[in-house]
């Protein structure tokens, strides 16, 4: 029996690896190819361009940031604030290993396409879209049960708050990046309960 190729999994791999570091348009068929050791015809056999292959990158970092960071996260194991506050500290925990491995804070795929690519490539932008409208539920979900237990006010829009954290967070990732800094990140991370209504007197 022959050996099973993985070649369409190091592509993945090495798509999501390049473009957090250099950007989509810096990258090329045959980077991703020389870096992955997959022959260029294997890489057409399993996507037909180079924006089919970072679609594919994005739904595989949409799978680690769910398992690595939101599932773990918004367990229900301690309040909902408290889950919150622990997305944003694992978050930052997993930028600081990446700045550690690699030399540099690279920032988050998601966040650099958007960057780059949202007004050139309207798939690309709507593929963004939709995953960072599932990233701002788990925020929503735990401001919800927030408001249920009384801890944060009824008046609440939850739906904009969950927004609100979303943005902090991924501006605070790009200010990090810009200062090539993880530290950075950590610092402004622990303010972003201060978005959170707190609770009525």
């Amino acid at each position: 029996m022959g050996r099973t190729s993985n070649a369409k999994e190091r592509l993945i791999d090495t798509a999501v690896g390049l473009i957090r570091a250099r950007g989509y348009a810096s990258v090329s068929v045959d980077d991703l190819c020389r870096h992955a050791g997959v022959r260029k015809g294997s890489f057409y056999h399993f996507f037909p361009s180079k924006r089919d292959l970072a679609l594919a990158a994005l739904d595989a970092w949409w799978e680690t940031t769910r398992n690595e960071l939101l599932e773990p996260a918004f367990r229900p194991d301690v309040p909902p604030l408290k889950r919150i506050e622990r997305a944003f500290e694992r978050a930052t925990a997993q930028q600081a290993r990446n700045e550690e491995r690699t030399g540099r804070f690279q920032g988050c795929p998601f966040g650099n396409l958007a960057m780059e690519l949202s007004a050139q490539d309207e798939v690309i932008r709507e593929k963004l879209d939709a995953t960072f409208a599932r990233f701002a539920a788990y925020f929503e979900a735990a401001l919800a049960e927030g408001v249920e237990s009384g801890d944060i006010p009824a008046a609440t829009d939850v739906r904009e708050t969950a927004q609100a954290l979303l943005s902090y967070l991924y501006g605070i990732i790009l200010m990090a990046k810009t200062a090539n800094s993880a530290q950075l990140m950590a610092s402004l991370s622990s303010h972003a309960l201060r978005l959170i209504p707190p609770p009525s007197a």
